[in-house]
């Protein structure tokens, strides 16, 4: 039956029926953020995975009045198949351990649980917040294998032309670069790849939370994400060598251990917050050229 068929779902009865879902769903959830407590989230690649989740709860709560005012309805068709792959993916990431499968599966299995129980308009009003969980599966280690090694080689080869370019003595072997008499490693945590999936959280955020209209906009900054991100981590290894270089190894190493993660996330966002700023203003521009 569509959503939009029957009464609104204020009656003291609402609640009640949505009890039994919730808690389902707690007993499924609670384990394996749990476990995810003691491991994944203990380290630097997948420490935004809590921030996530808070992040999606809080935008579903943002929508909850709305989400009650909507016609009560239920959509079995597409419901009961994302609801069943969820599932299967939950039951395998259980049964092998599989953080990937057991967090990939929660936007399938709430989105089947969600058009169950309301319909497709109280899918279609928390779309974000359920595609957004996606951004707390983490990446699969095969993809990590994958892109780790050209990005840390393209990453490096870059480093060193632009340091070059500026007149530092610099040599690269592979992803060791040598400058003045300090080596540096470019390491699989200088890839950038966990780096740019955390970006791509920020900024589909920042996207949804702003708006803003016109599709050309928007996909340029959706674009613009992952290149964003890219030059971020060149940044960051090309502030490591310098301050090597300057400082010393130890103020080096101290840098990478204190601050190096922060500069990247800094130096993203405000390209990221820029590219917005530059696009909004021509927009701007265009649709009211100043006056000759």
């Amino acid at each position: 039956m569509p959503a939009s068929d029957g009464p609104a779902d204020t009656g003291a009865g609402g609640p009640l029926r949505r009890l039994p879902p919730v808690l389902g769903l707690a007993a499924m959830y609670l384990p394996v953020y749990w476990a995810a407590a003691g491991s994944i989230w203990q380290t630097d690649d997948h420490a935004h995975g809590p921030i996530i989740l808070l992040v999606a709860a809080w935008l579903v709560w943002d929508r909850r009045r709305a989400l009650a005012a909507l016609p009560a309805g239920s959509d079995g068709r597409l419901g009961w198949p994302l609801f069943v792959l969820g599932l299967l993916a939950y039951l395998a990431g259980r049964a092998v351990d599989s953080s990937v499968l057991a967090f990939g599966s929660q936007p399938l299995v709430m989105a089947g649980v969600l058009l169950l129980m309301r319909g497709r308009a109280a899918a279609r009003l928390l779309w974000f917040p359920l595609f957004y969980l996606v951004f707390a599966t983490p990446l699969p280690s095969l993809l990590v294998d994958a892109a780790t090694g050209p990005l840390k080689q393209w990453i490096s080869v870059i480093a060193e032309n632009l340091l070059y370019a500026a007149g530092y003595p610099i040599a690269r072997s592979g992803v060791v670069l040598s400058i003045g008499q300090y080596q540096m490693l470019v390491a699989d945590a200088c890839s950038g790849l966990h780096s740019m999936f955390s970006l791509a959280a920020l900024g589909t955020l920042f996207m949804f939370l702003v708006q803003r209209p016109g599709w050309l906009h928007n996909a340029l900054m959706a674009a613009a994400i992952l290149p964003v991100a890219f030059a971020a981590n060149i940044v960051r290894v090309m502030i490591l060598m310098l301050v090597t270089y300057h400082f010393g190894d130890e103020a080096g190493q101290g840098f990478l251990h204190g601050a190096a993660g922060i500069v990247l996330m800094l130096t993203a966002l405000a390209a990221f917050f820029g590219l917005d700023a530059l696009l909004w203003a021509a927009r701007s521009r265009a649709r009211h050229p100043p006056a000759t």
